[in-house]
């Protein structure tokens, strides 16, 4: 179950000016239209430092520094094949096992 940082955290908010100076980071998220965590992990990608205090507060030229790194940044590789189904080891039928010479008809000596 989520905590309650997560619940606050971890969710994007609309901000009530997107063209605000300063914004938190969920508020960012938003506008950038992506998760509080990408823009966490841009943050940490070009080295921007973005904290007031404990919170984390993004001004208008640092948005627009992660909205270029977005657009113009490495593309998500996506696989276009499927991967090959992995095959299981062939395994010794019942029939090919070795069965004991005895007959069970035979009577115990």
């Amino acid at each position: 179950m989520p905590g309650d940082k997560y619940e606050k955290y971890g969710k994007r908010k609309t901000p009530t000016d997107p063209n605000a100076e300063y914004m938190t980071l969920q508020e960012t998220a938003d506008v950038l239209k992506c998760s509080p965590k990408t823009v966490t992990r841009l943050l940490d990608e070009l080295g921007l430092k973005s904290k007031l205090g404990r919170a984390i507060v993004i001004d208008s030229a640092t948005r627009r520094a992660l909205y270029e790194h977005r657009i113009q940044g490495p593309k998500r590789v996506r696989r276009t094949t499927r991967r090959p189904r992995k095959t299981a080891a062939p395994t010794a039928s019942k029939s090919s096992v070795a069965r004991p010479a005895t007959s069970e008809l035979a009577p115990a000596a």
